[in-house]
């Protein structure tokens, strides 16, 4: 690898740290409102670069919706799909991505391409436009787009030093999210067990804390409280997706409207599967690791 990829990660970690620490002892002389600031802003810089792959998707799908060539040679699906490779690979080149999360964005890219074939199929949603690379109904951008969840939790996870107290077995975890993957094809021709579902979760992770480290010392938030924020974020970033035109729910074909807030609780269901599949590669640490 260049060493100026090296030095290019790096280099924005110790612009971020030095600025960090200026402004971090500034705030502290300021009494408690400016240190609550500080940490904010810093909160949202993280956030911000844990978002990094998800964001980028998004501003494809505004940007290609509003500017892309209506007579251009290459499919706007298909050049979705070609930019996001590149995103990925840029990514990796320049070690703004580590190999682990790669590993995340590709398990995530097999899981969520076998769930949209199968979705589109029974006619739960739809992609209105034509293209190449694609499998069944399925522009293979698609995949890129789940991926981008699990890239954020496995850099979040990372950015905020994660650690977990009461956190459940991870065999019950592991069955739970089987369970919820399984419930998505099931449910159309079976009982649809999310509500049993979501109450499992519940009950599974009610004594369960995320402790992340914003500055210099961990705070904490319960983990179900902390995933249902990220399914609300996902959901408001599906609203982005269909305004976009980029993927069609029944009710929208004649006309726009916002997805309806009911699925938020299947986005919650993702996200818990999502964040099972990223223990894979990153167990949870105890809070006493910190």
């Amino acid at each position: 690898m260049p060493t100026e990829t090296i030095s290019l990660r790096a280099g924005l970690r110790a612009r971020f740290t030095y600025w960090r620490d200026r402004s971090g002892a500034w705030a502290a002389r300021h009494g408690q409102l400016a240190a609550g600031l500080h940490e904010f802003v810093v909160f949202g810089i993280k956030q911000a670069w844990a978002c990094l792959f998800g964001g980028l998707m998004v501003a494809l799908l505004i940007g290609t919706h509003f500017w892309y060539p209506a007579n251009a040679p290459i499919a706007r699906y298909d050049a979705l799909t070609i930019a996001a490779v590149i995103i990925q690979i840029a990514l990796l080149w320049l070690r703004l991505e580590t190999w682990d999360e790669a590993k995340v964005i590709l398990m995530f890219h097999v899981a969520g391409t076998g769930m949209e074939v199968f979705k589109t199929a029974v006619g739960s949603w739809i992609y209105p436009e034509a293209s190449v690379l694609r499998i069944g109904g399925v522009p293979l951008f698609t995949g890129f787009m789940y991926a981008s969840v699990g890239s954020y939790i496995a850099r979040a996870w990372r950015e905020f030093d994660l650690r977990f107290s009461q956190h459940p077995p991870l065999a019950v975890t592991a069955l739970l999210s089987l369970g919820i993957y399984a419930n998505f094809f099931l449910h159309h021709y079976w009982w649809d067990l999310r509500y049993v579902l979501m109450a499992l979760i519940a009950v599974a992770f009610r004594r369960c804390w995320i402790h992340f480290r914003i500055d210099r010392v961990h705070r904490r938030m319960p983990f179900l409280l902390g995933f249902t924020l990220v399914a609300l974020f996902i959901w408001l970033a599906e609203n982005i997706g269909t305004f976009t035109r980029t993927w069609l729910y029944p009710n929208q074909l004649q006309g726009w409207e916002m997805v309806s807030i009911a699925k938020l609780g299947a986005w919650f269901l993702l996200t818990i599967m999502s964040y099972v599949m990223v223990t894979l590669v990153n167990p949870p640490r105890p809070v006493s690791d910190a």
